[in-house]
């Protein structure tokens, strides 16, 4: 160990971290807002970079039928509750709206020269079609059961994530996906040489950060979520829709997965089950933060990067055991300093 080993272990620690750090934040405001362990949180992930190998490889991804069979049973919902209310049958407008993006989507895949398309608009595309994912998700996993106890819902978090995988693996297929660098400029700062997609990882997840906290702080739909995630049942009664809450939440977590799928796919290879390890240290900054503290969160992520990043140079074949460790002090630390109350019977 020496200098310049140190600063690249760091600099591969902090990239790491960035990426921790915006699945801690998103697992922490799905948590918050909806009681929702959301496991399936590294799929999203693998979704995206996947699909963006897809379409720098020119082949019209098979995701965009995933896409339109849920948004179909996202409509048949729709269509169920419209009959079931009591006010008389109104035919939900936002279905033609839903059936219009998905066939829009279908048509653009099949027709549009994917390889051929700027990187940006590649970018752009993987978004609009994973994004939709989480809210349809939510939407039939989890809003029929959003009064369940919290163990059911992390039952039912896990059941998604083990569907979500095999969906992965007949989509994708077995071998893994590397997409192209944005570019290949680098930067020299003394003994160092930061590459461009580093640069690009550490920019978009500092922006996102301090995006979500202005979203939070300084938005009407933003003080929503926070009203709901502090009282839902409060929130309610002031007009706050606690579905499209949870919609929202959905929404925002899986563009924010889909995005570092996108960021990480030209630094490391990803499989169609690489999602469920990344989202799990994500869930130990989350688990730092005490599921409740966002700035802890991140800074609990970019800990856990830095320390794999050494635990690889140190104990390379130990790295994943020391990083899941890192769980069992917290949990004695919040179990021995909160007050436990006992539930009514």
């Amino acid at each position: 160990m020496n200098l310049q080993i140190a600063l690249l272990l760091g600099q591969d620690g902090i990239t790491n971290g960035a990426i921790y750090a915006l699945l801690a934040l998103s697992i922490l405001l799905v948590f918050t807002v909806t009681r929702i362990l959301l496991i399936p949180q590294g799929e999203f992930v693998t979704y995206g970079a996947l699909t963006m190998a897809a379409l720098q490889a020119g082949q019209p991804t098979a995701l965009v039928w995933l896409l339109l069979a849920l948004t179909l049973a996202d409509c048949a919902m729709d269509l169920l509750d419209a009959t079931r209310a009591n006010r008389g049958f109104r035919f939900p407008r936002r279905i033609v709206l839903k059936l219009a993006y998905a066939l829009a989507l279908v048509g653009l895949v099949r027709t549009l020269p994917l390889a051929e398309l700027p990187m940006a608009l590649q970018a752009l595309l993987t978004l609009a079609l994973v994004v939709p994912l989480g809210p349809q998700i939510y939407r039939l996993a989890f809003q029929p059961l959003a009064s369940a106890s919290s163990l059911v819902l992390l039952i039912v978090s896990i059941a998604v994530h083990v569907a979500m995988v095999g969906i992965a693996l007949l989509l994708f297929g077995p071998e893994g996906a590397r997409t192209a660098p944005f570019s290949e400029a680098s930067l020299t700062l003394g003994p160092v040489t930061f590459n461009s997609q580093t640069l690009w990882v550490i920019a978009v997840s500092l922006a996102m950060i301090i995006g979500l906290f202005l979203f939070f702080e300084r938005s009407l739909y933003g003080k929503a979520l926070r009203a709901t995630a502090v009282n839902r049942l409060g929130a309610r009664l002031m007009g706050i829709s606690p579905n499209l809450a949870g919609k929202a939440t959905f929404a925002l977590a899986t563009f924010i997965g889909a995005l570092s799928g996108i960021l990480i796919a030209p630094i490391t290879t990803l499989y169609f089950d690489s999602g469920f390890v990344i989202s799990l240290k994500g869930f130990v900054g989350a688990i730092i933060g005490g599921l409740v503290s966002y700035p802890v969160a991140a800074l609990g992520a970019l800990g856990v990067g830095l320390i794999e990043a050494f635990s690889m140079f140190w104990a390379s074949t130990y790295k994943e055991i020391i990083v899941f460790t890192l769980i069992i002090p917290f949990l004695l630390w919040r179990s021995l300093t909160s007050r436990h109350l006992e539930d009514d019977e």
